[in-house]
């Protein structure tokens, strides 16, 4: 029994030996034993001031605190200085970058780092005779009953690292106001049509932080800072940074005359972003919703509605249940991961939107209907910046819904951007849409980014797809003045075109328009006039499966085909104000949808273009139930926070909506709708339907 205890002693003991955590072994001090941490200190500390000398003998007195790990290596490495002056701070980096390679510290027998800190003050203390010396400034977060590792986490000042990265800034038409005339001034190189843009891309032209500092609150205080200038949460380290933020849409407001006592929308929701080294960045939003809104604007919502019961899609949001007895729940969340391996290419994994074009809309590629899963790759070099776009869409129809699924299909998009001068802009799109017909899938056939889309899909056969193409242009007369279209090309026959008998076939759209930057010398002040032309059966397809649609909503312009748009936008900010009008005037051909009169006029993008059509030349925008529509928006307010877009605001929206023919879904209609809240400006609500 003995023997055993004893050999229980000694185990004991060799596990105490192994688990002694000594301290790094620096010059002179390889035959301490007892007194090593001492040494360490004492000759570390001697070599530090003999070796420190800054440049200017200016400077009469000062401190400088050095956090620094000796690595498992025996290396010193610099985590932080703080010092009273860059000059100081540099010559602390140096003297460290000069020290000697040492025998490191060792945990359990085994090499480890090792954080400390150093004192560095000039005049030098002199301890009197007694005390401990001064090399005891020096300190060590090394300890036997702990690792070092979670101690060795240090922190750098954050400055905004999210300015330089290849995070999307978040796109709204509002924001993008701000720097839209720097990124169009005559002799830039930039892109301006595929959105949203990078923050590396617009801080060449314009400086974000100089604009938020011209406008900081400059608060001492945590709430001031936090509620005025900074994110709610901001952490910078060695080579990553991330930032927490609430997201906020509050509003709440009334449509006269109205079915409800008022409208609202309650979203709150939180918003996490960051980087990891020169290459990675990631943002990710999560919304919780409920609202109610404007009584046309339900109407649209429900019309909408998918399979399966839900009440209703809020266009751009999602599908929505039923809250309560007559508001509606829409939660969502977007996220995107963006991967930059070198100068010249970008690639982006996302559930979000995008957007192709200059104009308020976009007959190619809009941002009008729900986030959808995609990836993105965007290459730029010379004077190109050509875009690749693969997305994953739903048709929520009730129609092609099976077993409580719904049907998934594909679309792939070429962008090429040319910068042909200084001033003049040439686009070419190139898109196709196809379905999970035969167990297809994601075809590869169209991976290929320099494919020429048409011509896979017409080898597949011409009913497998639906390809697209597309030209937009941009001319610069001035820095102040730009000139925009876009032309789509559903589909196109020569010789229908030639008759001139207006056939059904000559499926395409056209927009024209201008930019006025700083406006007859008003800085700040955007003026902006479009006009959007789109033919009946454009983004229709003989498959409905195949339209140009996601989650019933149009892909393309909000309005579907057949119809014609005027649309006047005038944009204002001083400091922290803003302001917005917007005016659109606009003809639609709608379907009657009675017993006397069924036939497809072209405006409704899920039916087949191929039955039903009242006849095939003769063909004219704002065919059917022709409708007026205007919509009058005003919006002002004041930005309470920069960080996160966070916005003060009150709007007032009026809209007259007068169809030839009343039907039970389209009738003669004028809604005056005023509303007031605080919202996170961070994409785009439509509300001109």
């Amino acid at each position: 029994m003995k023997q055993i205890y004893a050999l229980l002693l000694l185990i004991a003991f060799k596990a105490s030996a192994q688990n002694e955590t000594r301290m790094p072994v620096y010059p002179g001090c390889e035959n301490q034993d007892a007194s090593l941490e001492t040494c360490f200190y004492s000759n570390l500390e001697a070599d530090v001031y003999a070796r420190f000398k800054p440049a200017s003998d200016s400077i009469s007195s000062y401190t400088v605190i050095v956090l620094f790990e000796v690595t498992a290596e025996g290396r010193f490495v610099v985590q932080y200085v703080d010092a009273p002056s860059a000059e100081l701070n540099e010559e602390a980096r140096r003297v460290f970058a000069t020290l000697p390679v040492i025998k490191p510290a060792t945990f359990n027998g085994m090499p480890t780092y090792a954080r400390y800190t150093i004192r560095i003050q000039h005049p030098r203390q002199v301890q009197s005779q007694g005390t401990e010396p001064a090399s005891k400034d020096v300190k060590s977060s090394l300890s036997s009953a702990e690792h070092p590792e979670f101690d060795a986490i240090a922190y750098t000042t954050f400055d905004a690292p999210q300015f330089r990265s290849q995070l999307n800034i978040p796109f709204s038409h509002s924001l993008y106001a701000m720097f839209d005339d720097e990124m169009n001034q005559m002799g830039t190189n930039s892109h301006t049509a595929s959105k949203p843009f990078t923050y590396a891309e617009v801080s060449k032209y314009y400086d974000f932080k100089d604009f938020t500092a011209q406008i900081s609150k400059k608060q001492q205080s945590w709430l001031g800072r936090k509620l005025f200038d900074e994110h709610m949460v901001q952490i910078k380290g060695e080579e990553y940074w991330f930032t927490v933020d609430p997201i906020l849409d509050l509003r709440v407001g009334r449509n006269t005359p109205g079915e409800v006592d008022y409208t609202y929308v309650n979203t709150r929701g939180l918003r996490v972003q960051g980087g990891l080294g020169k290459s990675i960045d990631f943002t990710t939003t999560i919304f919780e919703s409920q609202g109610r809104f404007a009584d046309y604007y339900n109407r649209f919502a429900e019309s909408l509605a998918p399979s399966g019961g839900n009440p209703a899609i809020i266009p751009g949001i999602g599908i929505a249940k039923r809250f309560k007895s007559d508001g509606y729940d829409f939660p969502l969340a977007e996220a995107i991961l963006s991967v930059t391996p070198n100068r010249f290419i970008n690639m982006q994994l996302g559930y979000s939107r995008n957007f192709i074009g200059d104009g308020y809309r976009s007959l190619l590629q809009g941002d009008g209907p729900s986030p959808y899963p995609f990836v993105k790759i965007n290459t730029t070099f010379w004077k190109i910046k050509y875009t690749n776009t693969y997305m994953w869409l739903k048709d929520v129809r009730p129609e092609v819904t099976e077993d409580r699924t719904y049907e998934t299909k594909y679309m792939a998009n070429h962008y090429l951007s040319w910068n042909v001068n200084k001033r003049w802009n040439l686009g070419f799109f190139e898109s196709v849409v196809w379905a999970n017909t035969n167990g297809r899938g994601f075809d590869a056939s169209f991976v290929n980014p320099l494919i020429f889309y048409r011509a896979v899909e017409f080898a597949s056969s011409s009913r497998s797809g639906n390809a697209l193409l597309g030209l937009t242009s941009k001319y610069k007369l001035t820095s102040s003045i730009n000139l925009y279209g876009q032309f789509l090309l559903d589909e196109f026959s020569l010789g229908d075109v030639r008759s001139g008998e207006g056939s059904w076939k000559n499926k395409f759209g056209y927009q024209i328009g201008a930019k006025y930057f700083n406006a007859f010398g008003v800085k700040n002040l955007l003026l902006q006039a479009e006009y959007n032309h789109v033919r009946p059966y454009v983004y229709a397809h003989s498959d409905p499966l195949t339209n140009y649609a996601h989650n019933n909503q149009s892909l393309g312009h909000q309005w579907g085909g057949n119809f014609r748009e005027a649309i006047f936008v005038g944009r204002y900010f001083y400091g922290r104000w803003f302001a917005d009008a917007k005016l659109t005037i606009g003809r639609r051909g709608l379907d009657f949808n009675t017993a006397d009169n069924s036939f497809n006029y072209g405006g409704d993008i899920f039916r087949d273009y191929e039955e039903d059509r009242p006849f095939d030349t003769g063909v004219s925008v704002g065919q059917g139930n022709s409708t007026h529509v205007l919509i009058a928006d005003l919006q002002a307010g004041w930005l309470l926070n920069p960080a996160t877009n966070l916005k003060i605001f009150a709007s007032v929206l009026y809209r007259n909506f007068d169809p030839t023919q009343n039907t039970l879904t389209d009738f003669s209609e004028s809604t005056t709708w005023i509303s007031f809240g605080i919202r996170s400006d961070i994409f785009n609500w439509y509300f001109d339907y």
